[in-house]
C-alpha cells in the first residue's frame, strides 16, 4: 500500500473523529504525519486534487458535498471521478492501474500520478458511497 493509499484512508479517519472536518486540512495533516510536514510527498498536487475532487462530489462517506479543490485543480477531479464510473462497472480493475488508466485517459500515454491510489484506497476500504 503506498503512502498515497495510507493518506487517503488516514484523512477520512481524521474527518470521521471530528479531529478536522476539512478535507483539505485532513489531507495536510495525513500527508504531514506520512511523508513529513513541508516535504515533496506531502505537497504533492494529483493525489491531494483526485482526494478533494471525491469529497467535493460527496463520494466519500461522512464528508458532506462542497467546493474543496481550487477551480484551476479540476484535472485530477475529472480522472478520478471518470476512474471511478469504471471501477463500478469492473472493480477488477483497480488491480491493473495500468490498464484502469489506458480506460480513464483513453489511451494517452500519460502516466497516473496517484489518483488512482486514492481512490483504491478508499474504494477497498469502503469509504466509497455511490
Amino acid at each position: 500500500m503506498s503512502k498515497y493509499n495510507q493518506a487517503a484512508i488516514r484523512a477520512v479517519e481524521l474527518i470521521h473523529q471530528n479531529i478536522n472536518n476539512s478535507p483539505g486540512r485532513a489531507w495536510e495533516i495525513a500527508t504531514a504525519e506520512l511523508f513529513g510536514e513541508g516535504t515533496w510527498g506531502a505537497k504533492k498536487g494529483c493525489p491531494k486534487n483526485a482526494f478533494l475532487g471525491l469529497c467535493e462530489e460527496g463520494y466519500v462517506k461522512g464528508v458532506s458535498t462542497g467546493i474543496y479543490n481550487s477551480r484551476k485543480n479540476l484535472k485530477n477531479k475529472g480522472y478520478v471521478i471518470k476512474a471511478l464510473s469504471i471501477v463500478q462497472k469492473q472493480p477488477d480493475l483497480l488491480d491493473d492501474k495500468k490498464k484502469l488508466w489506458n480506460q480513464v485517459t483513453e489511451g494517452n500515454r500519460m502516466s497516473h500520478n496517484y489518483q488512482l491510489n486514492v481512490l483504491e484506497a478508499l474504494w477497498k476500504s469502503n469509504y466509497i458511497q455511490i
